[in-house]
């Protein structure tokens, strides 16, 4: 059976526990499931289906089994290994400390939108149809500017991890 990554938006150990989410993918007919760094990722395979129908079993089984749900951003595991093989920030002289971030989108990226796009340290850089690349230079006294950055770009029907946490899931 195929293998999937679950990026579940919103998700911390304050609002989630995750043997509550990996019961809820259990629960949602999901097979081989992990949850991994307590921040609303999960792995499980599942037989084939659309990324839309896995994503929709799987907040119906957290609406179902904890009142609500998360939003779900689902990718082949397969997917993602291309994705880190391909390297997408390898064409970027980027800072050194600067930290590589990953967004998942529901739909592509608007043609109107030009990258990049920057501010206070933070970069958006690049653009496929089913994720966007960042980049920033963390800075406690301005915050998460690049998340400011990326929602006022593409909305908050998104979620984003830095890129070890994309390749520990993938390779999970």
């Amino acid at each position: 059976m195929p293998r999937y990554v679950a990026f579940l938006r919103g998700v911390s150990p304050m609002n989630a526990r995750m043997p509550e989410l990996k019961h809820c993918f259990e629960a949602a007919g999901f097979s081989e499931v992990r949850t991994l760094l307590s921040s609303g990722n999960v792995v499980f395979d599942a037989r084939s289906a659309s990324i839309t129908a896995l994503e929709r079993r799987a907040e119906k089984a957290m609406h179902a089994e904890l009142g609500h749900s998360f939003g779900t951003f689902v990718r082949p595991a397969g997917y993602l290994l291309d994705l880190i093989e391909a390297d997408p920030f390898a064409e970027f002289d980027l800072a050194p400390g600067a930290k590589r971030v990953v967004t998942f989108l529901r739909s592509p990226v608007a043609p109107e939108i030009a990258l990049p796009i920057e501010r206070d340290g933070a970069s958006i850089i690049k653009a496929s149809a089913a994720e966007v690349f960042s980049a920033y230079l963390p800075d406690p006294k301005k915050g998460p500017v690049f998340m400011t950055l990326l929602e006022r770009s593409f909305g908050k029907d998104i979620t984003t991890r830095t890129l070890d946490t994309v390749i520990k899931c993938a390779r999970a």
